[in-house]
């Protein structure tokens, strides 16, 4: 009797040990934790009227954080920074108002006058109540670039010192497969570099010109952003007097105030572009109301079992824009996409560390960061404030936004061939049934859009990653539906939950997320950027310190 008792016993045991890792080597037991109801509940409440939008300096601010330190606690992680689950980041909020919302464009031939909101977007960052740009001559300086190792300069030969210049926006790569990286947009396409171009130029102040297709999203997404108190790490260096965006209907009506066709912008993507003055002078005057404060990032960790010292941190924005322009009657802008949902995927993959069956030799680290929409705030304060030492940060993993609609076959990398992190994504990927591809619209510059960047920009390897585009339903009537419904949400009030929402590929991403997460956290390996990655020397850097 007892032989057949441990007989049983020990086939019990193997029939466990065989449903908790299967034959891909997932750790079941640790899937089987992340679940839809929970996943549901987390995003349906942070992106619930209550948090107000989550802006950063609101009321919003405070209950968020406290929400999300509270899961942590709930979910049994320790404190990220000490004994804290918070790291203050100290901030500027201000809020630029033209004292005239109407503004004048003054040539030889006549004027140009647009309005605020409608056909412009102006602010400042400079730490003064009053900005005053008084007659400032406008130079087209076509994508504003100096890449010397793309033998670009558009400010070749031109003196913008107290002038306003007029940029492009995205690179010469978007239109020339010959010029940058192709289609692949450059840091040299943000419109964050343009401005601090700009200023080293020393100009006193810039205007973008808008284009759908070239800065991948539309108008409304420009003023939506710009209505209300902007936020800004204390620091008033490099910086123009004034900086702001005009429509493309602006732009063609101050090239033709100037005699000036505007095919201009097609010389200008083209090498051996030069600067053009465009004999046209502009004022403005701002009232600048602004105030310091904190928000918070939230940071949790779960202690590695054999090298603590080393971590992987898993990385999802928790802002968005709080309260705002109306747009059907509606003014919260609950972000339950963007980022809710990245928020939510923390706690889910925290819930599935903790009941894998192998525990992470190396220390999880999970980040909440404040202040992604107003320029990746918190994550660049923490970059330049590492809680934990750069040279142990092994990679970041970075979740920003899922794709409602329905799962795909394929998963998004966004910035493919930039880092090693690739592999375990192809990995990881064929292990679900996966397959890795690249982004769908490379020219968007996404690899710099969201907090992994500043990883990068220290030298640690950040991953961005998303579903893909082939659909496990497609063609179906449903599918259609939910794409349809879907479209037009990204920062816009209509950012909710609602019965339009399909959960299914969501959590098979963040399983996919965990997976890599848990495979780096049993290595010993710190992967580095690709040896063609403009990131490499960094990585290099980070590595031998």
């Amino acid at each position: 009797m007892f032989l057949v008792t441990v007989l049983i016993s020990t086939l019990f045991s193997c029939k466990q040990t065989v449903n908790s890792t299967n034959t891909n080597g997932l750790d079941s037991s640790a899937l089987s934790a992340i679940t839809i109801e929970t996943y549901k509940n987390y995003v349906t409440q942070l992106s619930s009227d209550e948090f107000m939008g989550r802006m950063p300096f609101t009321k919003g601010d405070t209950l968020t954080v406290e929400y999300i330190k509270k899961q942590f606690e709930d979910l049994k992680l320790t404190p990220g920074n000490q004994d804290s689950y918070f790291q203050e980041v100290p901030m500027v909020e201000t809020t630029s108002t033209p004292t005239n919302k109407k503004l004048t464009f003054k040539g030889k031939s006549g004027e140009v006058t647009i309005n605020h909101l409608d056909d412009y977007v102006i602010g400042s960052r400079k730490l003064k109540e009053k900005i005053n740009v008084d007659n400032s001559e406008l130079v087209f300086v076509g994508f504003g670039i100096v890449a010397p190792e793309f033998n670009w300069n558009d400010y070749e030969g031109i003196d913008v010192k107290g002038k306003t210049v007029v940029a492009m926006v995205n690179d010469p790569g978007m239109y020339n497969k010959n010029l940058f990286k192709a289609d692949t947009m450059t840091y040299y396409g943000r419109w964050t570099y343009k401005y601090e171009e700009a200023a080293r130029q020393g100009a006193a102040g810039v205007l973008l010109i808008h284009d759908t297709k070239a800065a991948s999203y539309g108008w409304n997404v420009v003023r939506s952003g710009w209505t209300g108190p902007q936020l800004n790490l204390v620091n008033d260096d490099l910086l123009t007097e004034i900086e702001g965006w005009i429509t493309t209907e602006t732009a063609n009506k101050i090239f033709s105030l100037a005699g000036i066709s505007s095919d201009i912008q097609e010389t200008a993507k083209k090498t051996g572009f030069k600067a053009i003055p465009l004999d046209i002078k502009v004022s403005t005057e701002l009232n600048n109301d602004y105030r310091t404060s904190q928000s918070n990032n939230v940071i949790a960790k779960l202690e590695g079992t054999s090298r603590p010292d080393e971590v992987i941190i898993y990385t999802a924005h928790w802002d968005h824009l709080g309260i705002g322009e109306a747009v059907n009657g509606d003014s919260i802008y609950n972000g339950a996409i963007d980022n809710a949902a990245g928020v939510a995927a923390l706690f889910e993959i925290a819930k599935a560390f903790q009941a894998a069956d192998k525990k992470p030799e190396r220390t999880i680290v999970f980040l909440a960061v404040t202040a992604e929409e107003q320029g990746l705030l918190g994550s660049a304060y923490y970059a330049e404030n590492p809680i934990f030492p750069l040279n142990k940060t092994v990679a970041n993993i970075n979740m920003d936004a899922f794709n409602a609609i329905g799962a795909t076959r394929d998963v998004s990398v966004v910035g493919i061939g930039q880092t090693e992190i690739e592999d375990y994504v192809e990995k990881s990927a064929a292990k679900f049934d996966r397959v890795m591809k690249g982004e769908s619209n490379p020219s968007s510059g996404g690899f710099y859009r969201s907090d992994h960047f500043n990883f990068v920009k220290v030298g640690i390897p950040g991953l961005f990653m998303g579903s893909g585009s082939d659909y496990i339903e497609k063609g179906s009537e449903a599918l259609e539906q939910r794409k349809k419904a879907m479209a037009g949400r990204y920062h816009a009030p209509s950012d909710q939950v609602d019965e339009n929402w399909d959960f299914t590929g969501i959590i098979e991403d963040i399983k996919l997320f965990f997976d890599i997460g848990h495979t780096l956290s049993l290595e010993k390996t710190f992967p580095n950027f690709k040896e063609k990655s403009e990131f490499r020397e960094l990585g290099n850097k980070r590595l031998s310190q």
